[in-house]
């Protein structure tokens, strides 16, 4: 009866064709069928994700809305049970909605009795963990009712009696006891089971870690699987994919889905477009001004462009809201980490880990508090802890990189720095870190590639060129050390605002004795003349001009054999020392 039950459930909402979003009324009944069953079951965030999309969509007239669903003999017996538990459910009390469905066969009411234990065990565990633990010890707190639920849900499972949200429960308690292996396939065959129920396409997510698993993985072809593949490929870092596929959903009919909109916003903070972002978050407050979800990565540009006043209306705003949901507690952190005030800070994602502690945008967040504050051990606990959480947090790695930096283990660092850079490996501040700690460590070659390389993928800090120069220098190789200078200084005037750079004077100072030592007087004047612009280098300026100027006194010209291996940008060149332009150095050499 279980199997014909599912089969029946199944068939009761179909899944458009693969990417097929031609007849949008049709989904948008699926979308508002979905929603009222995952409602039924509890599953509050399934329900709202159908049902915000659905409201994306044109409405369907009173003759094309969905039918209610048929009920079965075995839903007719357990009407009052399910009826009576569900109220008990929706106040929390999870044990109680238990006792009262004990017996229950039909599909509908064995899930939510299924469903009440496992919530039950997890109230307690995070009741218990609260209690007994501050949020930085390791909880050893378990949620007890899991094995249980795993032999009793796997007999059921072999039998095949579990439905598309039998099996994602299933899944789901596979998960919690770290049998990543086995929960794969069973989402996976909740997904076919139920194409609809986007809970168990989220899990998926949680659980794939590369673009290698993801091709081997046998997905229902159902229009689902587009919102699935934008959302992995934006977790997955595969930002231009992600909003191909996003661009294509907002074509295809749901341009105004607020739930779209956001992920394109965490598409463009991931890829560091902040501007974008920040325009694409400030749209999406006006079309929904009272969202909480996302609003801490909204929050996180706001800091990293020290936007105080903007953070702090979003802090005060969403504490009027809702003091105590996660996000807010995020945002009030960042606000306070952005006034300095680390210790206030730190409480406030400790607050947030208290109402979540599978929250990871807190636990980066607090790393970073603790680093600020010097607390290093602390900082690696939470790192640690975020990872645990999501393993393709690359901000939690950096993290540990840094603070074992701080600690002096550039061994334990390299191996940090280097899962870091696995998951971006176009952002040259991983590079950066782990050319630095190729350095410590002697390994001069590999540091060379790694600077090199970050000033191919575009160089965030401008930093790349100048420790790349400074390794020529280490090793005499005085070439390619005035060639990497030249490219440098370039790069800092080509950005047309010239940032406070410490090491432009280093640079000038450099191409100076570089010239001179090749009596390249008119190079080496021109160099020496911008070091006295400089109040580190200005001493060293004005010897180098009086000792060229002695030299030229003395009849000594001006060296032709020797080449000049490149020239200054026409704006840095004194206007009196015409520079000689020659072609560039090859730089093969120094790629990697």
């Amino acid at each position: 009866i279980g199997q014909a039950g599912a089969m029946a459930a199944a068939a009761m909402v179909p899944a458009a064709g693969g990417g097929d979003f031609s007849d949008l009324r049709e989904i948008k009944k699926q979308l508002l069928s979905v929603a009222e069953r995952s409602r039924e079951r509890g599953l509050q965030h399934s329900g709202k994700w159908a049902a915000e999309l659905a409201f994306a969509l044109e409405p369907l007239p009173l003759s094309e809305l969905p039918p209610p669903p048929v009920l079965t003999e075995e839903d007719a017996r357990d009407l009052d049970a399910y009826t009576l538990a569900k109220s008990y459910f929706d106040l929390k009390e999870y044990d109680r909605a238990a006792y009262f469905l004990q017996g229950c066969k039909s599909q509908k009411a064995y899930f939510l009795y299924m469903y009440s234990r496992y919530l039950s065990g997890e109230k307690k565990k995070d009741d218990e963990t609260v209690d007994s633990l501050g949020p930085l010890e390791k909880g050893q707190v378990k949620n007890e009712a899991l094995r249980e639920l795993r032999v009793e849900l796997s007999k059921k499972h072999k039998a095949q009696e579990l439905d598309g949200f039998g099996l994602y429960l299933y899944g789901v308690v596979l998960r919690k006891l770290d049998l990543v292996k086995e929960a794969i396939d069973v989402f996976v065959e909740a997904a076919h089971a139920l194409p609809l129920h986007w809970g168990a396409w989220l899990e998926l997510c949680n659980l794939i870690t590369d673009k290698e698993m993801l091709k081997f993985l046998s997905l229902p072809d159902t229009w689902m699987k587009e919102f699935f593949l934008a959302h992995i490929y934006t977790e997955l870092q595969l930002i231009e994919e992600a909003l191909q596929k996003y661009q294509s959903l907002i074509d295809a009919g749901f341009s105004k889905s607020t739930y779209i909109i956001s992920q394109i916003a965490v598409a463009y903070h991931n890829i560091r477009d902040i501007d974008k972002a920040l325009s694409i978050f400030n749209e999406l407050r006006k079309q929904d001004p009272y969202r909480i979800e996302n609003m801490d990565t909204f929050s996180n540009l706001l800091y990293v462009r020290s936007m105080k006043p903007e953070l702090s209306y979003l802090a005060h705003n969403l504490c009027e809201i809702d003091k105590y949901r996660v996000e807010t507690c995020c945002v009030i952190g960042n606000y306070y980490s952005l006034r300095s005030q680390h210790e206030k800070a730190a409480l406030y994602f400790q607050r947030a880990l208290k109402l979540n502690p599978r929250y990871l945008g807190a636990w980066t967040l607090m790393g970073h508090e603790y680093m600020e504050m010097k607390n290093t051990s602390a900082a690696i606990q939470a790192y640690r802890h975020a990872i645990e959480v999501n393993k393709r947090d690359y901000r939690a790695w950096y993290g540990l990189g840094q603070t074992y930096e701080i600690l002096k283990m550039p061994f334990y660092c390299l191996y940090y720095y280097r899962r870091a850079h696995q998951l971006r490996p176009n952002d040259s501040r991983m590079l950066v870190a782990l050319g630095e700690c190729y350095e410590k460590l002697n390994q001069l070659v590999e540091a060379k590639k790694c600077y090199w390389r970050a000033y191919a993928v575009g160089d965030v800090e401008k930093m790349a060129l100048v420790k790349l120069a400074k390794l020529h220098e280490q090793l005499n190789e005085s070439e390619q050390a005035a060639q990497c200078y030249i490219k440098y200084i370039q790069d800092i005037y080509s950005c047309g605002e010239v940032v406070e750079h410490l090491e432009v004077s280093t640079a000038f100072r450099y191409l100076a004795q570089y010239y001179f030592k090749c009596k390249l007087w008119d190079e080496a004047s021109a160099c020496a003349q911008k070091c006295c612009a400089f109040n580190d280098t200005r001493e060293e300026g004005k010897a180098l001009l009086r000792q060229i100027l002695q030299l030229r006194n003395q009849g000594e010209t001006s060296s032709t054999d020797v080449a000049a291996p490149f020239f200054l940008p026409a704006s840095l060149s004194a206007s009196n020392t015409p520079t000689r332009r020659v072609s560039p150095l090859n730089l093969s050499s120094v790629t990697p």
